[in-house]
């Protein structure tokens, strides 16, 4: 198996704390209010079936310094040729009172062929624009 890292960082004019919470402590809530497409997001351990969503198994969570962790494990989420992909982020202060985010990506990828540039940028489409919706979200109910 192989892992490819990629680093990503963007920034948002909603604070760190606030984001943090809408991305990590209360994603079963704020999600599904602001984009329409996600009915809900549920909170379960364990896999035992087929999903047909994107499963994360979170791997950790540090309120004190907005660090959190987690591996997409399976669902539309995952390319037939991935094991996992690990995300880990963290926020902090950015400018005019909003957040800086960072974040580290390793593709885990069965066998060694690098991961298919094509599916990477769908995936970072897809994951910026759902990102964009919750912070439009959270600045219109602020």
């Amino acid at each position: 198996m192989a892992v490819f890292t990629f680093e990503d960082q963007t920034t948002s004019p909603v604070a760190p704390a606030t984001l943090y919470k809408a991305l990590v402590k209360y994603a079963d809530n704020i999600v599904p209010k602001a984009v329409d497409s996600f009915k809900s997001v549920e909170i379960v351990e364990g896999n035992d079936g087929e999903t047909k969503f994107v499963l994360h198994k979170i791997e950790g969570i540090d309120e004190d310094n907005l660090e959190y962790s987690y591996n997409i494990v399976g669902g539309a989420g995952l390319p037939d040729t991935g094991e996992k992909i690990t995300i880990e982020s963290k926020l902090s202060d950015g400018p005019n009172r909003g957040s800086v985010v960072k974040l580290s990506i390793k593709y885990h990828i069965k066998g060694d062929a690098p991961p298919n540039e094509d599916e990477l940028k769908a995936g970072k489409a897809k994951s910026d624009a759902l990102f964009k919706v919750i912070e439009a979200y959270l600045l219109a109910n602020a």
